[in-house]
Parts: C-alpha cells; sequence; structure tokens
C-alpha cells in the first residue's frame, strides 16, 4: 500500500506520469550553485513520530537513470527525513534535525561522501543502511556547537569517529548498469534489512532502521563530503545535460 505521492521541486526539477505506470523525475540544465530537486515522497507535511512505514514491509520497483554520472544524488527508498530545517512540513516536530535511520538504494556522484566509516563506500551506487537511536529533537540545539567545530579537519575527524557510537550502518557497492531497467527490493523488518537486485540478494544486515520512516525517490544535485582526513564540503553540482531518473511497478506491501 503505498500513501499518496507528494512533488518536492526546485529550480525547473519536474516529474511526469504516475507511480502506477512510468514515473519520471527530471532535473534540466543547471548552473553551478543553485539547488535542482525532482522528488516525490509520501511523508510531506507529516511529524515523523506519523511517517507512514514500519516494519515488517517489502518494497519493489523497477528503475533506470539517464546516465551512470550523474552530477548530485538519486536513490530510492525509505528514510526518516532527518535534516528537515524550518517550520514547513510537519511544524516544530521536523523543524531541527535528527540522528539518520534509512534502507534505501543510494547514488552519490563522486564528489560525495556520505559514510562515517571508512571502510564503507562513501559515494557511487550501493545499498545501504542507517541506524540510529531515536534521540529527542531537542539535542540537536544541544549539538548545534559541535556542527561549527566540524569545520577544523581535526575536530571533523574526531566527530566521525564519536558518531559512530551512535549511528550504525552497512553498504553494499552496486555494479549494474543503471541505464538498463533493473528490478529492485527492500525488505525491512525489525531485525534485518534485505536487498535484492534482479532477485539477486546484494546485501542483508541486522543493522535496521528502528521507527517509523517514509518513502523517497529522488534525483538532485547537491553533494555533501565528510571524508576521513576530515574535509567537509558540500554545494550543487552544475547539471550540463537534462537528467532524469525513472521508476516504475512501485510496490509496498
Amino acid at each position: 500500500m503505498i500513501n499518496a505521492l507528494e512533488q518536492r521541486l526546485a529550480n525547473g526539477g519536474r516529474v511526469e506520469g504516475s507511480a502506477g505506470e512510468v514515473m519520471q523525475l527530471v532535473l534540466p540544465e543547471i548552473p553551478t550553485g543553485k539547488y535542482g530537486l525532482a522528488q516525490v515522497d509520501n511523508y510531506s507535511n507529516l511529524p515523523r513520530r506519523k511517517f507512514p512505514h514500519r516494519p515488517p514491509l517489502k518494497m519493489t520497483l523497477e528503475a533506470r537513470v539517464s546516465a551512470p554520472d550523474l552530477a548530485g544524488t538519486w536513490g530510492f527508498g525509505l528514510w526518516n527525513d532527518p535534516f528537515s530545517i524550518g517550520f514547513g512540513g510537519g511544524g516544530m516536530a521536523r523543524a531541527l534535525p535528527v540522528l539518520p535511520n534509512a534502507a534505501w538504494f543510494f547514488y552519490g556522484s563522486k564528489e560525495n561522501y556520505l559514510s562515517l566509516r571508512d571502510d564503507q563506500p562513501g559515494a557511487g551506487f550501493q545499498a545501504k543502511t542507517f541506524r540510529s537511536p531515536r534521540l529527542p529533537t531537542v539535542l540537536s540545539i544541544l549539538a548545534a556547537p559541535g556542527v561549527l567545530l566540524m569545520l577544523w579537519p581535526a575536530a571533523a575527524r574526531l566527530m566521525r569517529k564519536w558518531a559512530r557510537l551512535f549511528v550504525t550502518e552497512s553498504a553494499r557497492p552496486l555494479s549494474v548498469n543503471v541505464q538498463e531497467w533493473h528490478s529492485y527490493e527492500l525488505e525491512w523488518t525489525q531485525d534485518r534489512a534485505v536487498f535484492t537486485v534482479d532477485q539477486r540478494e546484494v546485501l542483508r544486515t541486522p543493522h535496521t532502521p528502528p521507527g517509523r520512516l517514509g518513502l523517497v525517490i529522488w534525483i538532485d544535485n547537491q553533494f555533501f563530503r565528510c571524508d576521513p582526513t576530515g574535509k567537509i564540503k558540500f554545494g550543487y553540482l552544475a547539471v550540463c545535460d537534462l537528467g532524469w531518473l525513472e521508476v516504475r511497478g512501485l510496490r509496498i506491501n
């Protein structure tokens, strides 16, 4: 069962088609420094405690993208939208960031490094989970000074190690031709997450996210890098050619 999908768009991003058929998420040409987004999700305007999905469930779909090296990130799966800020959807319950919980198929271009561990892939196409304790969002206020400290590489390296005490993750790089249609499946239970591609298991992990999650399918041009050297960098990459992500046969049981 899939709740109604809402669109989130920025700087020319658009969504064509529907979840019942072929749905195409498109980014046009975008200059460096401008954020482009085409996203559908089913948790807009909900507080995190009311996100629609909890285990056990199985998500299946088929997907392909326009190029193997798109600038930014794209993917599909389940997460807790941990970095929401402001007073928009979800009100104060979504105003502050929280620790990440996710189980998804994720792609990040080479500019990204989105792992707290040095032995996990920081970019590329991968099956990935994050598991974190569900701490009160008010603790984000207390942790805010640490964000400034991370601008110093030595402090960033230390905080990456410290964060591993709270955030566990699993990832497996995927070697598939992403320009061709492939079937993807995620099985999420209380004690495991199992990812399959074309009916072949690619990752099984006990690091399964707790609590409620929302469905997200997206393509954007942003990057974030916090690598083992402590270097932190983020921004919006140029999109030189029209890029897209297509999905079909989306089901959540």
